[in-house]
């Protein structure tokens, strides 16, 4: 693959070029040079884009396909797509598949779709077999078939001596264990956030409380056993202040927080839309400055889309039996660039890759190419037309976004997005 980009701001604080415009020559996927001005004598492919800018390939550490076992919602073939599309050149898969993948045999077949692919699919084991939360699943022989984490998609661990032997037993490997952060017993059948809103809706309630004591619980554990604990999808202020004290005594924590829960707020039910049915609930206003304040300190470690694509049949019925999730590759970049700045959401973007396990080499020569291209000032509304995924349960469904992704160079292949 040899590609000229013309004309492409640079996004990456690390790359001497950073918040310049540059021309950036890509040979065999591998940067060969950058300039303000490059001679295509070799009459490379090249491309030329209103604003282009570029930064290193983005990573959503949490993403759901259906397959194996749910097709219907959405295959690997097409979630993959749908990433490149995004903006996204890596993305961690959840198990919450049928079945479970929680087997070495398991990671190699999610592997094995994803050959050949711009985009690298990095599996998340489960944490215990069958992610029924009784037995550790088999963790080292996932880790060395391609496991970067090990998890129970959405499911607490509610057994702490499971979570005490699995951090003690992963520190032998630098395994990461996740750890869904709710008290089940706690949030009991809540189906949205527990306050004036669900009370005033009447829906069962999911308080703040069953997130902070879970939390609080898994850290006092971590404190005790070592090892690497990553918290995904944190939604509340109170959880968050716990991690935040747990990181000034340097235990080994890391925390994402889904894109959507930065957004709206549990007052955005009022319709009782189920597209806004999600896990962990939409939280107060409240709770939403907090998370935004910790992006900005670093508390937060990384943002999610969450993404989990949900069939029609699991989404139009009742909101309490409705299922949980929402789409959110397609949305991401648009969603982040509403609420924080261009260099911020960048780096949210980017950030989780080491803690995967990933590489995250800057813009610079010699490097190879794993790009995200995008104009970051174009505004348009989230419709059913820029929906990718089979599925169409979007909670940004006639949103206002901002930011355009043009596609992504990785593994030696470009995708670009159709205009």
């Amino acid at each position: 693959m040899n590609i000229l980009l013309k004309a492409a701001t640079i996004i990456d604080p690390e790359s001497e070029f950073h918040n310049t415009t540059q021309d950036v020559l890509i040979e065999n996927g591998v940067i060969t040079k950058i300039a303000s001005s490059i001679t295509n004598s070799k009459k490379y492919q090249e491309i030329t884009l209103d604003k282009l800018h570029i930064s290193r390939g983005w990573f959503d550490s949490s993403v759901c396909f259906g397959e194996p076992g749910y097709e219907e919602r959405e295959t690997i073939a097409n979630g993959l797509k749908t990433a490149a599309s995004s903006g996204f050149t890596a993305v961690g898969l959840n198990p919450n598949t049928h079945p479970v993948i929680d087997t070495s045999s398991d990671i190699a077949f999610v592997v094995s779709k994803a050959k050949n692919h711009a985009v690298n699919l990095v599996p998340l084991g489960a944490l215990t077999t069958k992610s029924e939360g009784k037995d550790l699943a088999e963790l080292f022989d996932m880790h060395s078939a391609g496991a970067v984490a090990f998890y129970d998609y959405k499911k607490a661990v509610s057994n702490p001596n499971l979570l005490k032997i699995a951090l003690q037993y992963a520190s032998n490997f630098d395994g990461l264990v996740c750890s869904f952060p709710q008290e089940d017993q706690i949030a009991g059948q809540g189906v949205m956030n527990e306050n004036e809103t669900s009370t005033r809706l009447g829906l069962k309630g999911n308080p703040a409380l069953a997130e902070a004591l879970h939390v609080s619980r898994d850290l006092f554990i971590l404190e005790y056993t070592g090892g690497k604990l990553h918290i995904p999808t944190v939604s509340t202020k109170a959880a968050l202040d716990r991690i935040r004290e747990a990181k000034k005594k340097k235990l080994d924590v890391s925390c994402s927080v889904a894109i959507h829960n930065l957004y709206f707020t549990d007052k955005s039910l009022a319709d009782y839309n189920t597209n806004f049915k999600v896990l962990p609930p939409l939280r107060t206003r409240t709770d939403v400055e907090a998370l935004i304040e910790g992006l900005k300190d670093g508390t937060i470690d990384m943002v999610t889309s969450d993404h989990n694509p949900m069939d029609i049949e699991q989404k139009k019925i009742e909101f309490d039996h409705a299922a949980y999730g929402t789409l959110g590759l397609e949305s991401a970049f648009g969603a982040l660039q509403k609420l924080l700045t261009l260099n911020k959401s960048i780096q949210l973007l980017t950030s989780g890759k080491a803690r995967f396990g990933l590489k995250n080499s800057p813009i610079a020569v010699g490097n190879k190419a794993d790009i995200t291209l995008f104009n970051p000032d174009y505004k348009y509304t989230f419709t059913k037309g820029n929906i990718l995924s089979k599925s169409k349960n979007a909670i940004f469904e006639n949103e206002t976004l901002k930011g355009q992704v043009y596609g992504i160079i990785s593994n030696s292949t470009l995708s670009l997005n159709k205009k």
